[in-house]
């Protein structure tokens, strides 16, 4: 999936608990340049799902993310960091349904 410009995505489980919740719809930009602390969309590795998840740091290896929530979902903890052609895209705003920038 390599894809530039605006789309969306909609939030599924409960790992980005209490910041974005199962079902909310976001605004992403797809192929933007990310900084540390946003909320972008990844692709994580073993045939897991696309996921939301927060940018912590750079690494050589390549991007360290996280969950919100840690009693729930995969983040950099249990399989690595995420290489540069894994991280989609960048969430903006959340869209529905209570539309607002997520913040922690």
């Amino acid at each position: 999936m390599s894809r530039t410009g605006w789309g969306t995505a909609r939030v599924r489980g409960r790992s980005m608990l209490p910041t974005l919740r199962d079902g909310d719809l976001l605004l992403v930009r797809w192929g933007a340049r990310p900084r540390t602390g946003d909320l972008v969309v990844v692709r994580l590795p073993g045939g897991r799902p696309i996921a939301v998840k927060r940018l912590v740091h750079r690494e050589p290896e390549g991007w360290w993310v996280e969950r919100d929530n840690p009693a729930e979902g995969t983040d950099s903890w249990q399989v690595g960091a995420v290489g540069e052609g894994d991280l989609l895209g960048v969430v903006t705003v959340r869209l529905w349904p209570r539309p607002g920038r997520p913040r922690p």
